[in-house]
């Protein structure tokens, strides 16, 4: 047997950190935030240990709070007064998200990155105008186009109010294209566009919907969001978004779509996002208080898997935690 090539020899203390392939920073994690326009005080967030929405005269706290860590960005979700059918709450000049951005941008240094999507402020809790009579339909149709529209007023107005950055979730056909026009014609041209642009219909959002008050009320959003049998189509949906104009590209989950980010980080050109999502997060909690598994170590070395898989950026509830501890 030769021995000869021992790779154990680089794996000792003092040698180890100098080789270490990946590597994980603060700077690379973006922290979730929840502005809640319906409370005055912080509102933990039950299945999700250590999350709390925040009422949004807090935003700023809440913000100076995640900048203390070394976490540089937040990407900021809004629960709005009220809602409606087609959502018009998003792209009030008095919206939630606009308020809290505008207090936010004006009083810290934090980059700031806001979700584009309508779910928060539908009373049907879809992500879209909805065809009539749809709670009533085998199957549910959000009308794209119509939509369209509404994404771009809603980017807009989150420029307006002083986002560094637009982030639309929606999965809807053209919407990068039509925020990048919307933005442009507005005069907000440098504001860049991290879409969500492999999002799947996922069973790890659950602790989420509960955070943003944003489960459909009828339905579900598997004829919107990706089927997650399916790997090819999401290259298709990237590019689609890379045509458009796309800054930033983003792959939602990421634990059980590292492959998805693998290939997504190999094809294209532009940095890549990976969300961490809420019950990737939650499951984590659960077992480490169940005493199976150590959560610091287990949620580092999620994070790191996903920059390993390619990933630039990673937006995580564990955002906070891990920042401390690198």
């Amino acid at each position: 047997m030769d021995l000869t090539d021992r790779p154990r020899r680089l794996r000792r203390d003092g040698i180890r950190p100098l080789v270490s392939e990946t590597r994980l920073d603060a700077r690379d994690l973006v922290a979730p935030i929840f502005v809640d326009a319906t409370t005055d005080e912080r509102v933990p967030i039950e299945s999700m240990p250590g999350q709390e929405r925040v009422p949004v005269e807090q935003a700023v706290e809440r913000v100076e709070d995640v900048l203390a860590t070394g976490v540089e960005a937040v990407m900021v979700f809004g629960i709005p007064e009220s809602k409606d059918e087609r959502g018009t709450r998003a792209w009030a000049e008095d919206g939630v998200v606009q308020r809290a951005v505008r207090d936010i941008t004006a009083e810290t240094d934090a980059y700031v990155i806001t979700d584009v999507c309508l779910c928060e402020y539908t009373s049907h809790g879809h992500c879209g105008v909805l065809e009539p009579d749809a709670a009533e339909r085998p199957t549910l149709t959000v009308r794209n186009d119509e939509t369209l529209d509404l994404l771009a007023e809603t980017a807009v107005s989150h420029a307006e109010a002083g986002a560094d950055m637009v982030a639309p979730s929606s999965m809807t056909d053209g919407m990068v294209g039509a925020i990048r026009e919307g933005l442009d014609r507005a005069g907000y041209s440098s504001v860049p566009i991290l879409s969500y642009a492999a999002k799947y219909e996922s069973a790890f959002y659950g602790p989420f919907r509960d955070a943003a008050d944003g489960a459909p009320a009828f339905g579900d959003r598997r004829h919107y969001q990706m089927d997650p049998a399916n790997g090819r189509e999401a290259l298709r949906e990237v590019r689609l978004d890379v045509e458009q104009g796309a800054d930033v590209l983003m792959v939602k989950p990421a634990l059980a779509y590292l492959d998805v980010v693998s290939a997504v980080r190999r094809e294209f050109d532009r940095p890549v996002a990976a969300y961490n999502v809420s019950g990737e997060y939650a499951m984590l909690h659960a077992a480490a208080e169940n005493g199976w598994l150590d959560l610091e170590e287990a949620a580092q070395e999620s994070l790191l898997s996903m920059k390993r898989a390619g990933a630039d950026l990673i937006v995580t509830y564990f955002a906070e935690d891990v920042a401390e501890h690198l």
